[in-house]
């Protein structure tokens, strides 16, 4: 008997799923591949929860990996986390008032740098609880606040991202569950879909020897939120994280395992578009 994952699960997660432990797939025609838009973002916010906070701030790595590819441009990203939180947790709205978030940032030096714009964020980066988007009584609340959440970014001329997050540590079937999830979830609301979870797949089956989660099964250790930034530098960004001179002190061949295995991910995903 098929599971619900895969029953929900479309051609273009079998094709991404298949992606993530190495293998060669045919994506269907209407199927496009996940890049960035014509014009990559300058800002971003990130929603989310502690999956985002650790080790320093996934965003924060993500800075620092754009500040070394491209050092002459100026980029902004913005963390409001809640520790356990799922979706619904967060006010989205409350995040856009003028004067409130984003106003204001620190440079290289620690000095506060009042910020003008017409918009406060590009996009904004969204993720649920680590189980919420297949847990029985809270996927409908993931699937409530995705398009609400999407319509309040859009209200404010934010694009929505999903970040689609990875599989403990003990319960490998999340992977194919929460890409199912967060793939439904950017086709209701035309949104784009980061495969944070699919790269901890492919890098869990090409070099297990890297760990990547924490003894608590869930959390990311150092080398599983720098796999997720690169990601991020690569599905939201566009931009390669191969060669990046930015390794958050990993050793060298790790940090090259880990940058090559998002990049191969995100140039492979596929979602409907």
């Amino acid at each position: 008997m098929k599971s619900i994952a895969s029953t929900v699960c479309t051609a273009a997660c079998a094709a991404a799923l298949a992606l993530a432990s190495g293998c060669t797939t045919t994506t269907p025609a209407d199927a496009g591949a996940h890049v960035a838009p014509a014009a990559p973002p300058k800002t971003a916010l990130w929603v989310g929860n502690s999956f985002f906070y650790y080790n320093n701030s996934m965003h924060g790595h993500v800075g620092r990996l754009l500040s070394a590819a491209r050092p002459h441009e100026k980029y902004r990203n913005t963390s409001a986390t809640i520790s356990g939180s799922g979706i619904n947790w967060h006010d989205l709205e409350s995040l856009f008032k003028p004067n409130g978030v984003g106003s204001y940032s620190f440079d290289g030096h620690n000095n506060v740098v009042f910020n003008t714009f017409d918009k406060p964020f590009d996009v904004v980066i969204i993720m649920d609880c680590s189980q919420c988007p297949i847990h029985p009584q809270l996927s409908k609340i993931f699937h409530e606040y995705a398009a609400k959440d999407s319509a309040i970014a859009r209200r404010h001329g934010a694009e929505p991202v999903f970040f689609m997050s990875w599989a403990y540590a003990d319960k490998p079937e999340m992977t194919e569950q929460l890409a199912a999830a967060y793939l439904k979830a950017a086709a209701d609301n035309h949104a784009k879909v980061i495969p944070a979870g699919l790269a901890f797949a492919r890098s869990q089956a090409l070099h297990p020897e890297v760990n990547l989660i924490i003894d608590d099964k869930r959390h990311p250790t150092l080398a599983g939120t720098y796999l997720a930034a690169c990601t991020v530098l690569a599905s939201v960004f566009g931009i390669s994280p191969v060669g990046n001179a930015y390794t958050a002190g990993l050793p060298a061949d790790v940090a090259a395992h880990l940058q090559a295995t998002a990049w191969e991910t995100v140039q492979g995903f596929r979602q409907p578009i």
